[in-house]
């Protein structure tokens, strides 16, 4: 842990923290002191002027990352008929009805993502309290109810990320790995920051965003200056 925390030391010492960064410059400072022995995620935080308890305030959504994070992840559909076979087409890691719900509630959870179509939804809801915690549970506003499967699946497994604000209005998002060339990190970040900026509820006054920031995986956040997407 000492090792750890110098090098975390020697990271954060390199970061000024008075100053508002151009994206550019804060991801190549980030790529720069990432002292983690793996391909880390680079992450983007946003600290919003929002008050989550009310509803249009609550933000949540998804969108498909020009780039992809760097991870493919593990889906899992649940759906019957064609559109089981559509999953399986497109390539969906796990599909099925009642048997993958069986598994569920007996403590697996080796999938990042759960598709459903709209049928199978009240099904579903039976192991809500299990997929909801863990932020699982299929939902319209991500598109993870759907009958479009086969598209859903394909952008799943690539650069779709889902984003939900936490009760202090903060949104945490993966766009990329610092092994990414600094351009396609930048791409992503424009896409993320749009989709925020758009999903700005009529009902939030002054400032939207306050802070906004980039880290590695492990490492310290680096502020940056919020502007127009080009």
């Amino acid at each position: 842990m000492a090792k750890q925390g110098k090098k975390y030391s020697e990271a954060f010492a390199k970061v000024d923290r008075n100053k508002k960064y151009a994206i550019e410059e804060a991801v190549e400072l980030v790529k720069s002191i990432s002292f983690e022995k793996f391909d880390a995620s680079m992450e983007l935080a946003f600290n919003l002027n929002l008050n989550p308890r009310k509803a249009e305030q609550n933000l949540r959504g998804a969108l498909v990352l020009p780039h992809g994070t760097g991870k493919t992840k593990r889906v899992l559909v649940f759906a019957r008929g064609e559109k089981a076979q559509e999953a399986k087409d497109a390539g969906a890691d796990y599909v099925g009805d009642d048997d993958l719900m069986e598994k569920i509630k007996e403590g697996w959870f080796e999938f990042d993502v759960v598709i459903a179509t709209p049928d199978m939804m009240a099904t579903l809801g039976k192991i809500g309290r299990l997929l909801g915690p863990k932020g699982l549970m299929p939902n319209p506003k991500t598109g993870t109810v759907t009958m479009d499967i086969a598209k859903t699946v394909e952008d799943s497994k690539g650069g779709k990320i889902t984003y939900r604000v936490d009760k202090f209005g903060n949104i945490l998002v993966v766009f990329g790995k610092v092994s990414f060339e600094t351009a396609k990190l930048v791409d992503n970040y424009n896409t993320i920051l749009d989709a925020i900026k758009k999903a700005r509820p009529s009902t939030v006054k002054g400032v939207y965003m306050k802070n906004v920031s980039v880290s590695s995986t492990m490492g310290p956040g680096v502020k940056v200056e919020v502007q127009k997407s080009k």
